[in-house]
C-alpha cells in the first residue's frame, strides 16, 4: 500500500467526480494546473493513458482505463472520507451524525434543534452538510435526509413528510409589481430557478400555467436556500418549498400572492438510516424525533403541510 500515489489518485477521483480540472481544483482547494500536473504524473507512473486527447473538448474524456480507475478511486476515497468523518464525530452511545442538504439543514433542521436538546439532553447531534445524494455509509452519517422523489437506490427510506410548492416574493417586490394576485401575471415577472427538478417552473406551468410563461429566462441557483434568499432580496419570484419557506412567510420576509395555487408533491423528504447503526437507541430516538417534528409543526398529523397566510396585508389585485 505504501507504493500507492494517494495524492495523484485523489486528483484523479476529483476530476472523475466533477468532469473537469477546474472544478476538481476548486473541490480540492488547489490550482487547476496542479490537477493537470497530477493527472500527467499519474499517467507516467502507471504507464497507461487515462485521458483521451481531443482538441477543443471542454470536459475531460477518460479512456476506458482512466474511467475504471477514476471510479474505483472515487469510491475508495469516499468510503475512507466517511470513515474518517465518523471517527472525528465520535462513536459514543449518545452521538448521532445526520447528513442532509445545506438548504434543509438551515431552513428546517437547525431551528428545531433546541427541542431535541430539551427532549434528549444527552444526545449529541452532529450535522454533515452534503449536497450530493450519497449513502449514509459514504458520508459517515447515521442518518441521511434527502429531498425529492423516493430514493430508488435505497428501499429502506422512510417518508419524513410531504411537500408542496408555490410562488413567493418579497413584500417590496410585490408592491412594486402592483400586488399581482392573478397567476397570468407570472409571465411578466422575473423568475428565479432552483435546480431541484421536482420544484421547477416547468412542473408548475404544466399544472397551473400560464402557457405564455417563459421558463428559459431568469437565473439558476443551486439550492433552495439561495432561491429563497434571492426572493427575500426582491430579485424576482421563486417557487418555494413550503416546509423551507414557512419561517420567512410567517415573519413577513416573503409573501404568497397566488393564495389558492399550490402544487402538491406528495412525500418529498426521506430518512435513510445507516444499516450499521440504525438500531442504536440514540439513532432511533433521533429518527422518532424527526418524525414527530414533521408531523406536529405545520401539519395536521399526517405530515401534510398546512396553509400559511399571505404575510403582507392589503388589497390583492
Amino acid at each position: 500500500m505504501h507504493a500507492l500515489p494517494l495524492t495523484l489518485l485523489r486528483a484523479l477521483a476529483a476530476a472523475y467526480d466533477t468532469g473537469g480540472v477546474r472544478p476538481a481544483g476548486r473541490l480540492l482547494g488547489i490550482q487547476h494546473s496542479a490537477v493537470s500536473r497530477a493527472l500527467r504524473d499519474l499517467e507516467a507512473w502507471l504507464g497507461v493513458p487515462l485521458l483521451e486527447k481531443r482538441d477543443g473538448a471542454r470536459a475531460l474524456i477518460f479512456t476506458a482505463e482512466g474511467a475504471a480507475l477514476g471510479k474505483a478511486a472515487l469510491a475508495a476515497l469516499t468510503e475512507l472520507e466517511g470513515a474518517v468523518q465518523k471517527t472525528r464525530e465520535g462513536s459514543g452511545a449518545h452521538s448521532v451524525a445526520l447528513a442532509t442538504t445545506p438548504s434543509f439543514a438551515m431552513r428546517w433542521l437547525l431551528p428545531r434543534l433546541p427541542t431535541l436538546t430539551k427532549l434528549h439532553p444527552r444526545i449529541e447531534l452532529s450535522i454533515i452538510v452534503d449536497q450530493a445524494r450519497r449513502s449514509p455509509v459514504a458520508t459517515g452519517a447515521d442518518l441521511n435526509i434527502r429531498m425529492g422523489a423516493r430514493p430508488s437506490d435505497d428501499m429502506a427510506a422512510t417518508p419524513l413528510m410531504a411537500e408542496r410548492i408555490f410562488p413567493v416574493m418579497a413584500p417590496s417586490f410585490w408592491e412594486e409589481q402592483g400586488r399581482p394576485s392573478v397567476i397570468d401575471r407570472l409571465a411578466d415577472l422575473p423568475l428565479l430557478h432552483d435546480r431541484d427538478p421536482s420544484a421547477s417552473w416547468a412542473v408548475w406551468r404544466k399544472q397551473f400555467g400560464p402557457e405564455r410563461l417563459d421558463i428559459r429566462r431568469g437565473p439558476r441557483l443551486t439550492s433552495s436556500d439561495l432561491i429563497l434568499r434571492a426572493a427575500e432580496q426582491g430579485q424576482g419570484v421563486a417557487l418555494a418549498r413550503e416546509r423551507l419557506a414557512a419561517e420567512s412567510l410567517t415573519s413577513g420576509a416573503l409573501v404568497r400572492p397566488f393564495r389558492d395555487a399550490a402544487l402538491d408533491l406528495g412525500p418529498n423528504y426521506w430518512i435513510i438510516p445507516n444499516p450499521e447503526t440504525r438500531n442504536r437507541k440514540s439513532v432511533r430516538l433521533v429518527t422518532q424525533w424527526l418524525l414527530d417534528e414533521a408531523g406536529e409543526r405545520g401539519a395536521g398529523g399526517d405530515g401534510a403541510p398546512t396553509d400559511h397566510p399571505v404575510a403582507a396585508k392589503g388589497d390583492r389585485r
